[in-house]
């Protein structure tokens, strides 16, 4: 099985890196992650090479043989395995309590188990997550902490084990790349972090051609969702709900009243992540919606 190691990583994702590696339409790919803090972070707080460090680390680029712009790359995600510990780093600069903090606290959790004891009360059941995962934009290079319509730093605590996650190709080959796993994170993200930690993916990919998918979009759990990133909520909100409307009104015979109906019934808008430079919401509906007019997602 081929296997991206943790040795080939970039800070940014850019139709101008060269591939790591190459592989074909339905082969199985093993990718080997860092953590966001490029593996530099003790449970003390101290920081290795520090000068050194890429923030937020994605393994790649896998170059997908036969994928061609307009294509949809479909990423299985079969398992995740971890490291045995996980860090998490207070934000004295962003997120939602960086007035209130004021240093740079750092703590370590045990990730061997299916919880984690956040005190002696409190124990957290672990559900790793990929925070980073996506392909080259078109033409411009984008920073692995940034999301946008390529996928990259969406923080979605959806794409977890088991679901597939639909990414555009925007260049040849498709160029996918992830890392930033988080053996736990809250919708939102609001401390600028979740339970960060490094690991390996294993990932099936799909080149889909011909499909009229609202990249990035996710099958996850019995539910459906478009994912979006703009530079507010009320955008990126706005976005992911006409995302799934126009795929609604793609996939089905319902008519542009029926589905804005449907989504204010039926709908789930909900945020990712609220601390990167583009802010991110997923629109979601039950896979039973789709099941009712025998829409088959590839």
């Amino acid at each position: 099985m081929l296997i991206l190691t943790k040795q080939t990583v970039t800070n940014n994702l850019s139709p101008h890196n060269p591939p790591a590696a190459r592989c074909t339409s339905g082969e199985t790919v093993i990718f080997e992650t860092r953590d966001c803090y490029d593996d530099r972070l003790m449970g003390d707080g101290a920081v290795i090479e520090p000068e050194k460090a890429l923030e937020n680390p994605a393994t790649g680029p896998l170059y997908i043989e036969g994928a061609q712009p307009g294509d949809v790359l479909k990423v299985h995600i079969d398992r995740i395995a971890i490291n045995p510990t996980g860090l998490m780093r207070a934000s004295v600069s962003g997120g939602a309590f960086n007035d209130l903090v004021k240093t740079r606290k750092v703590r370590q959790f045990d990730t061997t188990g299916e919880y984690i004891q956040f005190t002696d009360k409190i124990k957290l059941k672990i559900d790793t997550m990929i925070g980073v995962i996506g392909t080259a934009p078109h033409t411009d290079t984008v920073m692995t902490h940034t999301p946008g319509s390529h996928g990259g730093n969406m923080d979605c605590n959806k794409i977890v084990a088991g679901s597939t996650l639909y990414l555009p190709v925007n260049v040849p080959g498709a160029l996918l790349s992830m890392g930033d796993l988080h053996a736990l994170m809250g919708d939102g993200e609001v401390m600028i972090c979740g339970l960060e930690t490094g690991g390996k993916v294993t990932v099936t990919v799909d080149v889909i051609k011909n499909y009229p998918m609202p990249t990035p979009a996710l099958s996850c759990r019995g539910k459906f969702y478009s994912i979006q990133s703009a530079n507010t909520l009320d955008q990126a909100s706005r976005m992911a709900s006409r995302a799934m409307l126009k795929f609604l009104q793609q996939v089905t015979p319902m008519d542009v009243y029926d589905c804005a109906m449907l989504l204010s019934l039926a709908g789930d808008l909900s945020v990712c992540q609220i601390v990167d430079p583009q802010l991110t919401v997923r629109m979601g509906i039950d896979q039973s919606i789709l099941d009712a007019y025998e829409v088959t997602l590839p």
